[in-house]
């Protein structure tokens, strides 16, 4: 916003919460955007609050004790001038039509629902404060040319019944060409063409005849300019009129502006939400009057984060841009059967923030019309992109909802066409989905799901389990992986694979990941406290913490509240991860490793890495994937892979860890061809700390082990190991 501000200094902001959080991340969003921010926790203060501070916006919490907000939104708007114009957001957990509206009967300018996006509702302010900006441009326009009204600014003519000009007086500035003093005398016809010398003397008939005053307006194509004039025309009660001519061209420019912020996106030029869902509503009255289906399609980019976090967010609004381009070529070449809509209403595309967009197909004659149009989209929108300088490849996933059958009202249909499209991304991505009922009941056990992991943090309902690395030269446990865990108040322990991929879309695994680092390394130092020799400890970086600067402050922080030496630290990280962006990559790993501490590889072989690459980064440490390790011995593909790279980690002399080793099968094949490390479930499964510290007591009993491993296995249960368990899943 800071472009924005450069008129008259930075804004004040009051934020009116009585959730002190809540409060704080809206305070900290508005001062990183340039604002002073002012706080109040209840409607008693915020109505002092904005007497005392004069904010030029106000974000306003519903429910709230005492006055709550729609009273104090109604007393803002009827105290002062100020606050007649200054814009509220209204933010409030009630998404009800009613409350909808009682919030814009109340005054609000907008208004958004909890739990908020804080990404989105940082945009949303923007396009907000820029529209106020305007606004606020025309109302001072406004003002400006009523003062100049009072000073007799405009010209002035004396017009008499049948149409000469009697009297004409030139204000400084006004255009010569529209009419000047040389035209004195002539009728109004010989200045004017006739579509505007006809309104003028319809209108000085009125006058005459009628009274009042009379009031109409024009254009006129000046030097290849449109330029729009107002004219106000009044009897004289002597057989002759006044009219007042008023050129109003910037103003109508500025309406026009005003009326573009209010109804399309100002990125991609589409419709906004609000616009679409005017569109959305006159379809489905045409179609309830005249029969038909409409179809709405929910479009959203897959994986679109990555493309903010590896390039930014410029690169991310440039392909938005494209992505805009690509749905209306799609929808353009849609087949000929799909084109069957009445004269009145036009396909219409939509933004609706961030990268949602939504396309509306109105009179649709055949369901699966719609399935081919959305078909030509996603083929359109997959196709390879350069952007910035930089080729990029994208897909999109996409819900599909039909009038009447998925819903008779606007919202239903945006809903149900959501709940759609995630069912999409569960598909697979890069497909489409008809919505079905069953997906109600998915969407709002995902969003529950999603709730409960925001509040899972502060309840500390996080478990951290650890699974040991066995090195068989030896029988020695040479570390442990820490391997997250959700105990769930109500569902017990969540899998892993239902609750990661959606602390990673939501971007909650930063927080997570960072409790999960703290976690391992003070159980870590625990550990060595207690008398145990130190051994290093695997935790897990998903690719959203591993970022330039932060990364390796966090760590450098946690090591020092620890105590851990940063030796017995180990992270591993994801091909994916470190590929996205080689040189920043390179940079954040060599910082690690002055720090002293380990880096692996982990999933090794289910991403893009080859030999070349992995010269380029200070690696120690290669894990093979459990998918290659499943199969073997007897999967003749999996074991040339595993074999293949042990032999490339060895070349590049860097250790390699077996993960999901369960039989000793494949234990045997692993030692034969040169790997020791191993981790699996026929080592031991992931178990709390307890457990894992009975485990290392053991240690003597499984070097005994590992020496006679030659001669069998049995005696491995005898120790304690070898237990069935969940699945170890990281990142």
């Amino acid at each position: 916003m800071d472009d924005l501000f450069s008129r008259d200094g930075a804004p004040v902001a009051l934020v009116v919460d009585d959730d002190r959080g809540a409060r704080l991340i809206a305070s900290s969003l508005l001062h990183d955007s340039g604002f002073i921010v002012e706080q109040a926790a209840d409607g008693i203060e915020a109505l002092s609050a904005f007497e005392r501070f004069n904010p030029s916006i106000v974000l306003l919490d519903v429910v709230m004790p005492g006055i709550d907000g729609f009273d104090v939104c109604k007393q803002i708007r009827n105290g002062s001038e100020l606050g007649r114009h200054v814009p509220i957001l209204m933010m409030t957990g009630l998404d009800d039509i009613d409350s909808i509206n009682r919030a814009y009967d109340a005054g609000a300018t907008d208004f958004i629902t909890k739990p908020i996006n804080w990404t989105i509702f940082h945009h949303r302010l923007r396009y907000m404060w820029r529209s106020t900006l305007v606004s606020d441009d025309l109302r001072k326009s406004e003002m400006k040319n009523r003062a100049l009204i009072d000073a007799l600014p405009d010209l002035l003519l004396r017009i008499s019944s049948d149409g000469r000009i009697l009297e004409l007086r030139e204000p400084n500035g006004f255009d010569q060409g529209f009419c000047c003093a040389e035209q004195l005398s002539k009728n109004i016809s010989e200045v004017f063409s006739e579509e505007v010398s006809l309104p003028i003397v319809q209108n000085l008939h009125r006058a005459l005849t009628v009274g009042g005053l009379q009031f109409f307006e024009h254009n006129v194509q000046v030097d290849e300019e449109t330029r729009y004039y107002e004219w106000r025309i009044v009897g004289s009660g002597k057989n002759e009129v006044v009219a007042i001519v008023r050129d109003i061209t910037e103003r109508k420019k500025t309406e026009e502006r005003v009326f573009r912020l209010a109804y399309h996106d100002i990125l991609t030029g589409l419709l906004n939400r609000n616009s679409f869902k005017e569109h959305l509503a006159q379809a489905l009255a045409h179609a309830q009057r005249h029969g038909g289906y409409v179809a709405t399609l929910f479009l959203d980019l897959d994986r679109f984060k990555r493309i903010n976090d590896t390039f930014g967010y410029r690169v991310g609004d440039l392909l938005l841009q494209s992505i805009a381009e690509r749905i209306q070529e799609g929808v353009r070449k849609s087949d000929r059967s799909a084109r069957h809509v009445d004269a009145q209403f036009t396909r219409r595309i939509s933004r609706l923030g961030g990268d949602e967009f939504t396309i509306l197909l109105p009179d649709v004659k055949h369901v699966q019309d719609s399935a081919r149009v959305a078909k030509r989209i996603l083929d359109s929108v997959s196709r390879p992109l350069v952007v910035a300088g930089h080729e990029i490849f994208i897909t999109a996933s996409m819900g599909i909802t039909i009038y009447p059958m998925d819903g008779e009202d606007s919202d239903t249909l945006l809903k149900n066409a959501d709940a759609a499209m995630y069912n999409a991304k569960e598909q697979g991505r890069n497909n489409y989905q008809f919505y079905s009922e069953a997906m109600n009941a998915s969407s709002f056990k995902r969003l529950s799901l999603e709730n409960a992991l925001r509040k899972a943090v502060d309840r500390q309902e996080f478990l951290v389990h650890y699974q040991p690395q066995l090195d068989m030269a030896s029988g020695r446990v040479i570390g442990m992986e820490a391997l997250l865990r959700w105990k769930h108040p109500e569902l017990g322990l969540v899998p892993p694979n239902d609750f990661i991929p959606l602390a990673e879309e939501t971007g909650l695994i930063v927080p997570i990941g960072q409790w999960v680092l703290n976690a391992a390394c003070i159980y870590n130092k625990n550990l060595q406290r207690m008398g145990l020799s130190p051994r290093r400890i695997a935790v897990n970086i998903s690719s959203l913490q591993f970022r330039p600067g932060s990364l390796v402050e966090s760590i450098r922080r946690v090591l020092k509240e620890s105590g851990l030496d940063a030796r017995w630290l180990e992270i591993e990280l994801t091909e994916s991860a470190i590929m996205k962006n080689m040189e920043e990559s390179s940079g954040i790993l060599r910082e690690l490793k002055q720090m002293g501490l380990r880096v692996a590889i982990d999933d090794f072989g289910t991403g893009y890495s080859s030999l070349a690459y992995l010269k380029r980064f200070p690696l120690d440490i290669i894990k093979i994937d459990r998918s290659f390790i499943r199969d073997i011995p007897g999967d003749h593909d999996n074991e040339a892979i595993t074999a293949a790279i042990i032999a490339m980690a060895h070349s590049l002399n860097l250790e390699v860890i077996a993960e999901g080793v369960e039989t000793e099968a494949q234990l045997e094949f692993l030692l034969a061809h040169g790997c020791h490390e191993v981790q699996g479930y026929l080592v031991s499964r992931p178990v709390p700390g307890e457990e894992m510290m009975q485990f290392i007591g053991k240690e003597r009993e499984l070097m005994t082990w590992a020496a006679r491993f030659g001669k069998g296995i049995e005696g491995l249960s005898d120790l304690g190991i070898g237990k069935t368990g969940e699945m170890g899943v990281g990142f």
